[in-house]
């Protein structure tokens, strides 16, 4: 779902949490979460409506008490052979730290437009923490943008891993 759309459909949500850095929503099903999204700041809040969405809420605010703490929910398998490829690479690049899109492309003999649209691609940010790969000259886009929020949001998560 474009992020343009997804303000008006919150209830496709199975929770939303206020966070730093804006609405952050949970989609799960039984068994997986199926997707993390970056949602405007102001966005309503919407309690879990599961046990694994109650979870992933627990998790995620824990994460953001401490940056460290690794996640340990049940992901859905998503993407391509390549686009996980590309997240596995992503998990790998420590807190407080980042890569170029184009470091990060030779590492995988690949290039950094395809590793950037890998990155645009990522169901579940945070937990693979794309927003710790920035454009040779500047941060780049974020999941899917180039500006905006989710911009904003990029910038706030590579200050708080800094700073802690």
């Amino acid at each position: 779902m474009p992020a343009r759309d997804i303000a008006k459909s919150p209830g496709a949500f199975s929770a939303i949490l206020a966070a730093p850095f804006g609405g952050f929503g949970i989609r799960a099903d039984d068994t997986q979460i199926r997707e993390l999204v970056f949602l405007p700041p102001g966005m309503p809040t919407r309690p879990p409506d599961s046990k694994l969405a109650e979870h992933a809420v627990a998790q995620i605010t824990s994460w953001l008490d401490d940056p460290d703490r690794p996640f340990d929910l049940p992901l859905a398998e998503r993407g391509t052979p390549y686009q996980r490829r590309v997240w596995a690479a992503i998990t790998n690049i420590p807190r407080g730290e980042w890569r170029r899109y184009g470091s990060l492309a030779d590492e995988l003999n690949s290039a950094a437009r395809a590793v950037g649209q890998a990155c645009g691609a990522n169901p579940f940010p945070l937990i693979v923490p794309c927003h710790r790969v920035v454009a040779k000259s500047g941060l780049g886009g974020f999941a899917g943008a180039t500006g905006g929020y989710l911009l904003d949001a990029k910038r706030w998560l590579l200050d708080f891993e800094a700073r802690r």
